[in-house]
This record gives C-alpha cells, sequence and structure tokens, in this order.
C-alpha cells in the first residue's frame, strides 16, 4: 500500500508540473502599470515569444508557469513601451550625421558650429538644422552673407529648427536655380531690395533640400542605427514617422528583415505621386515591426516661422497671415482618392485658418461619427468655434506636448490674448473624442518621453517658468499623459490590439524606470532614467 501511495503521488505531481504552462521570463518585484482599461496595477509578469503571457503577482505566476529566465526589477516601475505618435525617424538619424544647430544662442553661434562641422568633414554639401531665431537676442532671421564669405565654393542649407524654413548660401541658391523675384505657391524666397537673403520659407526650402545628394545605403543604415540606439535609451519601442518616400520604406524593410533594426515604425507616406502610385500597387504593409496604411500631408507652415495660415493677421505682423503650402483643391483632391482607398490620412494643421481648412475637407468626406481615425497633427492654434468638429467627425488630433512650453514665451505674441487661449489646448481637444496621442515631432524638440510627459501635465520650462504653470486649464492629468503615450498612440495607428499596454496576448514591449512618473514630484520627472527597455521580449537597452 505504502508502494502504490507513493506511486500515485509521484504521478500527481508529475501531471501538476506537465500541466504548468513555459514562459521564457518572469519580470518580478516591480511596479508595472499596464494601462489596461482599468489602469490595474500588477508586481510581476511572464513572457513566451515575444508576448505577454499574464500579469499578476509572483506567487501565483511561479505556480502556474515554468520559467526559463527571471528578471529581478529591483522595486522599479514598469510601462508599456513608448511610442511616439509623432516623429521623423529617419531625419532624426540623418541630422545625426549633420551640423546640430539646436540650443545656439545666437548666429554668430551657429557660424561656429559650422566652421568645426566643415572643418573635419571636408567635402560635399554642408547641412545642418536646430537654429531658432527666437532664443537669440536679436529675434530676427539671419542672411547668408557670412556663409558666402566662409564657404563661397561650398554649397551650405541650415534650417531652421521646425524645417519650415532655412538659410542657404549663394552657391546653394545657384545650383537650385533660385534668382530674386520668384514666386511659388506655400512658400516664400525672402529678398531685400532686389538681392536674395538666402532665407527660404517652407515649400521654398524644397527646392534646395532637393538637390542634395541622397545617402548611401551604408549611411542611410548607420543613420537609423545610431537613431535607433537614442531612442530605445528614452523607452521608445514604436515610433510614428511622419512622412517619408517608398524607397525609404522599401530600405526599412530590408534593414528589418535582416535583423539590423529593431525599432518598430509606423509610417505616413508622404503627399508625392510616386507614394499614390506605390500605395495603390502594393497596398497597406504589415509586419510586427512595419505599419504602412497612411499618408502625411501638410496643410501650412509653423507659428515660429510665421508660415502657420490664421484667420486674422499675426499680432507681431500686421497684415501678415501665414499661408496653406497647397491650394485646398489639393487637400480635397488627397481626401478623396484616401477616402476611396481606404487609407489614414493625416495633415500637419498649425494655424487656426490651417485647421479649419483641413477640419472642413475631413469633415466633406468622413460624414459624421467613423472608425478611419483621420488625424490632424499639431492641432496647435484652434478657434473656438472649430473644437466641436473634432468630436463631430471623429478627427483625432494629434499633439505634442512640449511645442507648448517650447513656444509659451512668444506665441502670444504672434496671437494676442484671446487667440491664444485656444492654442495648445491639449484638454479642450482631448474632451472631443476622450483620447488622443501624443508625440515629440523629434528632431524638431527633443526625443525625450520625459520632456512629452513634463510638458502635457506642468506645463514649465526646466528652470519650473511660469511659476503656476502655462494655460493649466488645458494641461492633462497624469494619467491621461501616459495613456497618450502608450494606448492611445497605439490606437491612433490602429494597434491598440497588440501594443499600448501590457496585458495577455500583445507584445512584449516594456521600459524599466528609476521613479513613478504617476508619483515623482515635478522637480524631479525630467530626472527619470530608463533602466532597461524590451521589445519582444528582448533587451535592447540597459543603462550601465
Amino acid at each position: 500500500m505504502k508502494k502504490i501511495s507513493l506511486l500515485l503521488f509521484i504521478s500527481f505531481c508529475l501531471i501538476g508540473c506537465s500541466q504548468k504552462q513555459k514562459a521564457d521570463l518572469l519580470v518580478y518585484n516591480a511596479t508595472i502599470y499596464t494601462v489596461d482599461s482599468a489602469f490595474s496595477i500588477a508586481e510581476a509578469m511572464v513572457i513566451k515569444e515575444g508576448k505577454i503571457l499574464a500579469t499578476g503577482n509572483t506567487t501565483d505566476l511561479e505556480k502556474e508557469y515554468t520559467i526559463t529566465e527571471k528578471l529581478d526589477a529591483g522595486g522599479k516601475f514598469i510601462y508599456p513601451g513608448f511610442i511616439d505618435a509623432h516623429a521623423h525617424f529617419v531625419g532624426y538619424g540623418l541630422s545625426l550625421q549633420t551640423v546640430d544647430l539646436s540650443g545656439t544662442k545666437s548666429w554668430e553661434e551657429c557660424l561656429e558650429r559650422v566652421n568645426s562641422f566643415a572643418a573635419t568633414n571636408k567635402e560635399g554639401w554642408i547641412t545642418g538644422r536646430g537654429w531658432d531665431q527666437n532664443d537669440w537676442a536679436m529675434k530676427e532671421f539671419p542672411n547668408n552673407e557670412s556663409l558666402d564669405t566662409l564657404f563661397p565654393d561650398r554649397p551650405v542649407l541650415l534650417a531652421r529648427i521646425d524645417g519650415h524654413a532655412a538659410v542657404a548660401n549663394q552657391i546653394a541658391l545657384e545650383l537650385a536655380g533660385i534668382k530674386a523675384g520668384d514666386t511659388l505657391t506655400g512658400g516664400e524666397v525672402e529678398e531685400m531690395e532686389g538681392s536674395l537673403t538666402g532665407i527660404l520659407i517652407d515649400n521654398a526650402v524644397d527646392l534646395v533640400s532637393s538637390k542634395i545628394p541622397a545617402s548611401t545605403a551604408e549611411q542611410f543604415k548607420k543613420a537609423l542605427q545610431a537613431a535607433q540606439k537614442n531612442c530605445f535609451a528614452m523607452g521608445l519601442t514604436t515610433i510614428d514617422d511622419c512622412g517619408l518616400s517608398y524607397t525609404s520604406v522599401e530600405q526599412i524593410k530590408e534593414l528589418q528583415t535582416a535583423g539590423e533594426l529593431k525599432m518598430r515604425l509606423y509610417v505616413m507616406l508622404s503627399d508625392e505621386k510616386a507614394n499614390y502610385e506605390y500605395a495603390k500597387k502594393n497596398g497597406p504593409i504589415k509586419t510586427d515591426r512595419l505599419n504602412v496604411r497612411s499618408f502625411k500631408v501638410y496643410g501650412d507652415g509653423a507659428l515660429g516661422s510665421r508660415g502657420a495660415c490664421l484667420l486674422n493677421p499675426y499680432q507681431d505682423k500686421p497684415g501678415h497671415y501665414g499661408f496653406l503650402l497647397s491650394q485646398p483643391a489639393h487637400f480635397d483632391s488627397v481626401a478623396s482618392w484616401l477616402s476611396e482607398q481606404r487609407w489614414q490620412m493625416c495633415t500637419h494643421a498649425i494655424g487656426d485658418s490651417g485647421n479649419r481648412t483641413i477640419l472642413n475637407t475631413y469633415a466633406k468626406y468622413l460624414k459624421g461619427k467613423n472608425d478611419l481615425r483621420w488625424r490632424i497633427e499639431h492641432a496647435q492654434v484652434v478657434n473656438q468655434n472649430d473644437f466641436a468638429i473634432f468630436g463631430q467627425y471623429s478627427i483625432i488630433p494629434s499633439i505634442q506636448p512640449t511645442h507648448a512650453t517650447s513656444d509659451m514665451y512668444w506665441a502670444g505674441d504672434r496671437l494676442g490674448t484671446e487667440r491664444v487661449k485656444g492654442a495648445y489646448a491639449y484638454q479642450q481637444l482631448l474632451q472631443q473624442n476622450g483620447w488622443l496621442p501624443l508625440g515629440t515631432d523629434f528632431p524638431v524638440e527633443d526625443i525625450s518621453t520625459f520632456k512629452t510627459f513634463y510638458a502635457a501635465v506642468i506645463r514649465k520650462d526646466a528652470k519650473g517658468w511660469p511659476e503656476t504653470g502655462y494655460q493649466m486649464e488645458n494641461a492633462l492629468t497624469r494619467e491621461q499623459a501616459l495613456r497618450g503615450m502608450t494606448i492611445w498612440a497605439a490606437r491612433s495607428n490602429f494597434e491598440e490590439h497588440e501594443k499600448g499596454s501590457l496585458e495577455k496576448g500583445k507584445l512584449a514591449d516594456f521600459v524599466i524606470l528609476d521613479a513613478d512618473l504617476l508619483k515623482e514630484v515635478p522637480e524631479k520627472l525630467l530626472a527619470v532614467k530608463v533602466k532597461m527597455t524590451y521589445v519582444g521580449g528582448e533587451r535592447v537597452y540597459e543603462r550601465k
């Protein structure tokens, strides 16, 4: 009888063990914000083949699963991998190979950086980006006189931080065939007393940039890998790249297939004829790491360069309204085609006139509530009479909180005290549909996810100005901001069923932070650090 009892006991144990599911990884000793519908918190989760099997407490999960590897999170804080719903990943990577002009305090400082770059990069075009005249003592556009003196035989193009303006030297202008008196739709070639200053606004920038030789395949790969490294260090696991050519998409596909690029990308094709032909021929593209099903269209320019299209003149430039980058008929034709082909339309709109034009164009084709998730990128300045259109036609405002804290020093000068109340109105926009995605617009802004969170919630600069926050009636709550960086961003990409929250069956994209975003004091939010970043259960970044 004793032998029989022993055999029964062993058999029971074997049966019990065989019923335990296998898991590749157990992450435990953590505060895990799952960002599910209930905003629940767990202390552990198990992962298999790149996806989440379950979340819960450590003891229960260890009883239910046979674990291959364990990760002690050391009591730290885990969130879904951050999703940047509006950025320029490829452009950022390529910009790392050019002159960085961000943070410069004068045109003279820009010239010093360009000179230093040219000394070690002795051939070809000199390109750079990042200057902002609003940060200088003399808040005026520069001219190209010094560039012509320094580089009489070498073309130079230096873009403003938002890319909506640039300064080019004379040889660059000549290569583009630009001369005094030239005009174009949606852009401006600046001149003074009949001579070119080198300043190009919006579509005029393309006249010169189109002459710059394309990067080689090896340069492209190195650029994207450098961008990926920096983004993983910020906890970013998916990035919406807003406006690429189909040739860039093909290069990205090759790199991802070869395992040389692990970042997940949601790509918007740019508003160009060749891209529409590509889209019609190939249809949407969907893999675990690449999603191509939308187009990026440009409505107007930027507020900082006074290219944003306004209903009434700029407060600080009487008689000037900015401009649309295309005729309204173009936006209508694009909307018609995308509606027919069932592609998502995502349109850059900054000024209140630009927003109104795009909102009304969308309304014509959306015809009421829908789930097409057409987006307005930025929705930066909205007339009070137009907010309701977002909700009436299920139009998604895709916002970038750091634009508010970058522009708050001078936005009132551009817009006036009344009109500025409809600018950066994130809470008011949120109420239209009950959700909205957040992004950075890097490299226009910093890639930091924590600056996004801080700007959305605290609405101050790094020095704590203004003391009471900027237009705080439109600040987001911490939970809203976190959702905007995760599940709502995924939803804007039609990916909410596969990522954006840490739930059973979803991709194991997550980030471990050294502090709690939901509870950390405001003064320390910008100092939060990423400890580890995982994509599909694979550790792709660890802070040493």
